[in-house]
């Protein structure tokens, strides 16, 4: 008998550990939040851990090699079986799968990468002097803000321009308040699809007459100050896009390109009002402009996404038996990848509750392995406007953190888990000049 001395036998895959079912009825008895059993699971089991939640069964992956796996290595094999937000964005991008998916993605994927990024520095410009304005009057004034909302209407602002041409107006922005009730909603909504949908119908249909409105003048209307926008683009029929698809696009992106940027600024003001010393770093790293003081911006930026990333938790559905991390995935297993718990990893992220920006401007203080940092998702699903949201996040902050100092009163303490994770209260704030 023959052998052949470059055959090197492979460890035989073993069971996932599952977390004991003894401290899940605890957590359900105490009605726990999800990332509390997920947290106790992946310090309990390490990167690989079952979670016994549901009917089917449930695998945690937060090691950066088996993220990699699931995300970037494997997406045919663990696929996105619906979008939770299916009844607001309908078939645009984010939920889209298959062949529809590659298609949308192909044709928005290069208006938000490399030079397509360029027609939206004027529009991101625009809408940062905007608010910038709107701070000087409110700092006037004396009042009190909640940054939240100031965020969120700058980062809706600024996708609307990029949408539309146009910039967000009045009228147009309560309207569109619509969308962000729909999504605060999200987690409370039944169940069933159906009655989802019934409980926020005045909701959907007040973004439809939006969004009609809105594609209407992509086609007959004069373009912006800056240009037509993306809509136009959608509208053109050589793209094959029914209005109903143009509709979903269109509230897919305003979704996606103002909730999370205007998450992670909210968050980052709070960490700056715990930790005042960052701030001063960040603006003594160079003047007004220069390299130096972006990437010390944009340090305090990834740092804050790596605590509160835009998406705390990405759902996979295994549809084909697997090997992860050593361990045996069966068919129809559920697996969760963590962005957030990743990221708290102590192994890879020392003391990994501390905002520290500096992980992101002293060589060696990042982890290197590619899975262990995911803001944005990872692999052939990875956020198409990742370098739209960096850049407007830091054309803002450039014009803020020099000319503001943010007094917070009474800020929360704690964070809401839902589609993304939100400070557990309004973030109220009053402006003084930096003198």
């Amino acid at each position: 008998m023959s052998t052949d001395a470059t055959t090197t036998a492979q460890p035989v895959p073993v069971p996932v550990p599952v977390l004991d079912p003894a401290v899940v009825a605890d957590w359900r008895a105490r009605g726990g939040e999800l990332v509390e059993l997920l947290a106790t699971a992946r310090a309990a089991l390490g990167p690989v851990a079952g979670v016994p939640v549901g009917d089917r069964p449930t695998v945690l992956a937060t090691g950066p090699a088996e993220v990699q796996h699931v995300l970037a290595h494997h997406p045919d094999r663990y696929v996105k079986r619906s979008h939770r937000a299916r009844m607001l964005i309908g078939d645009g991008v984010l939920a889209a799968t298959g062949e529809a998916w590659k298609r949308q993605r192909k044709l928005l994927q290069g208006q938000f990468t490399g030079a397509g990024m360029r027609r939206y520095e004027r529009r991101i410009a625009a809408a940062a002097r905007s608010t910038a304005t709107r701070w000087t009057g409110q700092a006037e004034d004396g009042g009190v803000l909640d940054l939240g909302d100031e965020m969120r209407r700058f980062a809706l602002d600024t996708i609307w321009r990029s949408l539309t041409g146009h910039p967000l107006n009045g009228a147009t922005d309560r309207e569109l308040g619509a969308v962000a009730t729909v999504v605060a909603r999200m987690p409370e909504l039944p169940a069933d699809a159906a009655d989802a949908r019934e409980a926020v119908a005045g909701e959907l249909a007040r973004i439809d007459l939006i969004a009609d409105r809105a594609i209407e003048a992509a086609r007959s209307g004069p373009p912006g100050p800056d240009g037509p926008g993306l809509l136009a683009l959608l509208t053109e029929d050589d793209h094959g896009y029914s209005d109903r698809l143009i509709r979903d696009e269109l509230v897919t992106l305003l979704v996606a390109g103002h909730e999370t940027t205007a998450t992670t600024l909210t968050w980052l003001y709070l960490l700056l009002d715990r930790h005042p010393g960052a701030r001063e770093a960040a603006l003594a790293a160079g003047p007004a402009g220069s390299p130096q003081r972006r990437e010390a911006v944009l340090a305090l930026v990834h740092e804050t996404l790596r605590l509160y990333p835009s998406a705390w938790l990405l759902p996979r559905h295994a549809l084909e038996a697997d090997v992860l991390g050593g361990h045996r995935i069966e068919a129809g297993t559920d697996v969760l990848v963590s962005p957030y718990l990743t990221h708290r990893d102590p192994v890879r992220w020392p003391d990994p509750e501390r905002f520290d920006p500096t992980r992101f401007t002293v060589p060696g203080r990042r982890p290197a392995e590619l899975g262990a940092y995911l803001p944005f998702g990872l692999g052939a699903r990875a956020c198409l406007g990742i370098q739209f949201a960096l850049r407007e996040t830091v054309a803002l902050l450039e014009l803020l953190l020099p000319v503001w100092t943010v007094r917070l009163h009474n800020p929360p303490l704690g964070a809401s888990y839902s589609i993304t994770v939100r400070p557990d209260g309004p973030v109220l704030a009053t402006l003084s000049p930096d003198v």
